[in-house]
């Protein structure tokens, strides 16, 4: 087994994996967006995929593009952390790509759902799980419907997933209230600095130095 699947594996990886899942219209892109852009050592997961570049996307920037075979070699072969078939296309993330980012003392955040979350964290259990809330039902049926882009079918179709997605909450290891934005985002931000302050981590960045005070 390798260092991600197996957390008492010696060294340890200085970087965190850090998953973030919200229902739609939670905020969640925007509170990742806007921690990427403040905290530096953290990059966001980029995913491959079967279906085709849209315009304007760049392949190893949006989406790692591959075919059908490709996918489901890399998804027999366990390449894949997590992986979903929807509408018809494949989506996963790429473990080697985790590792190697992690294993270079960067932390990486998986921007998932639920579903996709429960899958890795069966394969690496320290894994930070976070969970991002909307502060009531009627406040995200106003965000949603106010993004102005959405058919009334599938803002419907968003609600009616959106408090199965919400139950799930109490899976994951954080939960943060998108109430006021500047809040949640401090909260997102504490979480990322006390993970960099656990001992594994600490340990593999400063190993000879705490082995010097008596580690």
């Amino acid at each position: 087994m390798n260092q991600l699947q197996q957390p008492g594996a010696s060294p340890h990886y200085a970087g965190s994996l850090f998953i973030v899942s919200a229902p739609s219209g939670a905020g969640k892109s925007s509170l990742v967006k806007a921690l990427l852009a403040e905290v530096s050592g953290i990059g966001l997961s980029i995913s491959s995929t079967t279906r085709p570049a849209r315009p304007g996307e760049q392949d190893g920037v949006d989406y790692h593009f591959i075919g059908v075979p490709q996918f489901e070699h890399l998804r027999e072969e366990g390449g894949f952390l997590e992986w979903a078939h929807v509408h018809g296309n494949y989506y996963g993330t790429s473990k080697a790509w985790v590792e190697s980012q992690m294993a270079a003392d960067r932390d990486v955040l998986l921007e998932i759902d639920w579903q996709g979350a429960e899958q890795v964290v069966r394969k690496v259990p320290n894994v930070v799980s976070i969970f991002i809330l909307p502060p009531s039902m009627e406040e995200l049926e106003r965000r949603l419907r106010g993004r102005g882009t959405d058919a009334e079918e599938v803002i419907l179709k968003r609600l009616g997933a959106a408090q199965l997605e919400i139950e799930q909450a109490r899976r994951f290891d954080y939960v943060i209230l998108n109430d006021d934005f500047d809040q949640a985002l401090l909260e997102l931000k504490s979480i990322v600095v006390a993970a960099r302050c656990r001992f594994n981590q600490q340990m593999a960045r400063h190993g000879q130095q705490l082995k010097n005070i008596g580690l």
